[in-house]
């Protein structure tokens, strides 16, 4: 029995070399991918037929639901391809085996093997992220709206987005399984955080009431109804922390609307000013300061608010009005020590509609600043950004030592001219700048500019009485103006000769909003202000100014705007 079955085991080892002498290295005949036949056919002649044929074209695209929503996925964009060498060698491997080897020296019979499928899962992620920008939806809250005076319900709505580990999962087992119905790619769903009950408790406690029927608000005695049409306009629901539909009224928009502001009107109104003009060398007032009276975005909301959900006679309140008092009027003026001129200063500038525009706005926002002792006036904020809102145009201004175009151009103009009305009032200066280069049409070393948001102009008013300041302009001059009480019979400028001169250069202009520039030296100049009272000079302060080069500034063709 012993030899029999060593005999056996001789037949079968030499049958099964006999097989792989037979086959080679080449894939075992009769081997097929998915159809393609590559039997018979070395390992790269099988790699490149399977590239050629199945490669290509091995996979359509997958249906995938989402939610009760369907997508076409690419698969292949998704990054799945076939790997034809590991399918080969896997076919190779696989017909190996002794039996399949001994069984192929007596039998052609067929062997059906699967791909080997290659996964990229970063690209299928971003190919999930893709689709489910479409099909993701965020939960809507319950909420209410107002419209044409009557509430209206906004039902709320469950949200889903994908599960992006499960449905990269789900994409690769369908593709790998060939799966010919549609992929159910895993979602979750996300509630609103505002449900129905709340929506309809805000609804029944809140919104129905607030629009059953007009509030009224008294303002100065003047009672002003206010409609639900009115109301409704500015009137939104929003969920608070705890995600209660809570009531916000926008009191400024409220206070716009023409159906409030113009009964509003004759009740209220800005404070203003005394205006103050000079008889010869003596002031008198041209028309007297006025209270100002003003309801607050903050007033009309804490008023209208609780209104809403009352009834009857309950739906009215009065507002709260904030009252403004001048600091100057015909009673105060005397007090405040405004009697006389201290200084004026007028600067002449070339016509150009910019100029006229910007110089104009400027000096009609500092017209009638009243700057008490001790305060410190500034031009950026009594001027405010010159952006087109606040009335400014684009014009010529310096920046990095050349002429270019920007908003609020020329209102240097006005700088120099405050600053010379305050130099020659004596009053002291906090913050200022001289141009970076010398401009023919201002005194060396006595002039100004400015710059939102770096550089401004200021003084402090120590002359120990209140200040009037009077700014006026035309096409081609600003004029600016102290009023109050002179601390000094006189006030002088002794300018030095200039020092550390500088010889321009030239360059080129910009490539866009050139502006040429006439060469100008640059130099040192100091300004002496003196200060005589009685015929003796009591102080003296110098005013230190260094001017760069004003380089020559060509603009060619190319440079032009």
């Amino acid at each position: 029995m012993a030899l029999l079955a060593g005999a056996a085991a001789a037949g079968f080892g030499a049958l099964y070399v006999a097989g792989l002498l037979a086959s080679g290295d080449d894939v075992p005949a009769g081997t097929r991918v998915r159809g393609v036949d590559i039997g018979g056919l070395s390992r790269s002649q099988a790699q490149e037929k399977l590239d050629q044929q199945i490669g290509r074209t091995w996979t359509e695209p997958v249906t995938a639901r989402i939610g009760d929503r369907t997508a076409t996925i690419d698969a292949r964009a998704a990054g799945f391809s076939l790997d034809s060498a590991q399918t080969v060698a896997h076919a190779a491997r696989a017909g190996a085996d002794p039996l399949t080897v001994i069984g192929r020296l007596f039998t052609g019979g067929d062997r059906d093997i699967e791909p080997v499928i290659r996964a990229d899962e970063a690209k299928a992620r971003a190919m999930l992220t893709k689709t489910a920008e479409r099909y993701d939806s965020t939960p809507r809250n319950g909420a209410i709206s107002f419209e044409q005076g009557k509430p209206v319900p906004v039902e709320p709505r469950d949200g889903q987005s994908l599960d992006m580990r499960g449905a990269v999962e789900a994409l690769r087992s369908a593709v790998l399984s060939r799966q010919a119905g549609p992929v159910a790619l895993p979602v979750r769903q996300r509630e609103p955080s505002v449900d129905t009950a709340e929506m309809n408790r805000a609804m029944t406690q809140f919104a129905r009431p607030a629009m059953s029927a007009p509030v009224t608000v008294t303002v100065g005695g003047r009672q002003i109804p206010i409609s639900p049409v009115t109301v409704g306009k500015h009137l939104t629901m929003k969920p608070d922390k705890t995600n209660r539909l809570t009531p916000e009224l926008d009191g400024k928009a409220l206070l716009r609307d023409p159906a409030v502001a113009r009964p509003l009107a004759p009740v209220t109104g800005k404070m203003a000013e005394a205006e103050l003009r000079l008889d010869g060398d003596r002031v008198v007032v041209a028309s007297d300061g006025k209270t100002g009276r003003e309801v607050t975005a903050k007033g009309i909301e804490q008023a209208v608010l609780p209104l809403l959900t009352k009834t009857g006679a309950a739906r009215t309140a009065a507002v709260a009005a904030k009252e403004t008092q001048p600091k100057l009027t015909r009673d105060t003026i005397g007090a405040l020590g405004i009697k006389e001129k201290m200084s004026t200063f007028t600067v002449n500038f070339e016509r150009a509609p910019y100029r006229t525009t910007n110089v104009g706005r400027a000096a009609e926002l500092i017209n009638g600043s009243v700057v008490l002792p001790g305060e410190t006036w500034s031009l950026n904020r009594t001027v405010g950004e010159r952006t087109k809102a606040n009335g400014f145009v684009d014009g010529t201004i310096i920046l990095n030592d050349q002429y270019t175009k920007a908003s609020g151009g020329g209102v240097s103009s006005v700088a120099t001219t405050v600053f010379n009305a305050l130099f020659f009032a004596g009053v002291k200066p906090v913050e200022y700048g001289a141009h970076s280069f010398y401009i023919e049409r201002y005194p060396e070393g006595r002039e100004a500019t400015v710059a939102w948001g770096s550089l401004d102009l200021k003084f402090t008013n120590d002359s120990g009485n209140a200040l009037y300041i009077q700014a006026s302009a035309t096409d081609t001059s600003v004029t600016v103006t102290f009023l109050g009480t002179k601390k000094y019979d006189s006030v002088e400028a002794v300018t030095g000769p200039r020092t550390n001169v500088k010889q321009p250069g030239s360059r080129p202009g910009a490539a866009k909003d050139c502006v040429p520039q006439t060469p100008l030296e640059g130099f040192d100049v100091n300004v002496d202000r003196v200060f005589r009272s009685d015929g003796e000079e009591v102080k003296r302060e110098t005013f230190k100014t260094r001017y760069v080069p004003r380089d020559e500034v060509t603009c060619g063709p190319e440079t032009s705007d």
